[in-house]
């Protein structure tokens, strides 16, 4: 019998790049959707050492196709003549039907997309994570805060008496 290979945290290939872990405090995330990233060799390179940050950047809709805009992706050392820009606009692969879904949601008021993780999948190809979402207001973070201390809390009770 023939073994499924899965994206777990012992496959060799899978490895998580960057995370936006300020993305779940500031957006209430509605959906999410795996892109592909067109990215050069050096780009390639400098990700799988690691060097990249897409806490800043956004994904947008612009003339029938998704970019990813203002993500970063440090320099690689080796690469001396073809290095490539830090912060270039760089296109996301997706389907025509979720290009329309996500350009039909981002017109309606307040929704945005917003990069949650980029990482290498099982197969070491280069992915991320977009997710559909809409900006929290300062209420909707203290309750969002008081809920996880609350959880916190509950947990180390029932640890502690249960």
């Amino acid at each position: 019998m023939a073994q499924v290979k899965s994206a777990s945290k012992s496959d060799p290939n899978y490895k998580v790049v960057a995370e936006n872990r300020r993305a779940r405090f500031d957006y209430a995330i509605e959906t999410d959707l795996e892109c592909g990233i067109i990215l050069e060799g050096s780009e390639v390179k400098s990700l799988r050492g690691g060097g990249a940050n897409i806490a800043e950047s956004y994904a947008a809709v612009e003339d029938g196709e998704l970019w990813l805009v203002n993500a970063y992706v440090a320099p690689y050392k080796q690469a001396k003549t073809f290095q490539h820009e830090e912060r270039r606009r760089r296109k996301l692969l997706v389907s025509r039907k979720e290009l329309s879904d996500l350009w039909n949601s981002t017109q309606r008021k307040g929704m945005t997309l917003v990069p949650l993780v980029l990482y290498f999948n099982h197969r070491g190809m280069a992915k991320i994570k977009i997710g559909v979402a809409k900006g929290k207001k300062l209420h909707d973070k203290r309750e969002t805060s008081a809920k996880r201390d609350w959880s916190r809390q509950k947990s180390r009770l029932l640890k502690d008496h249960g």
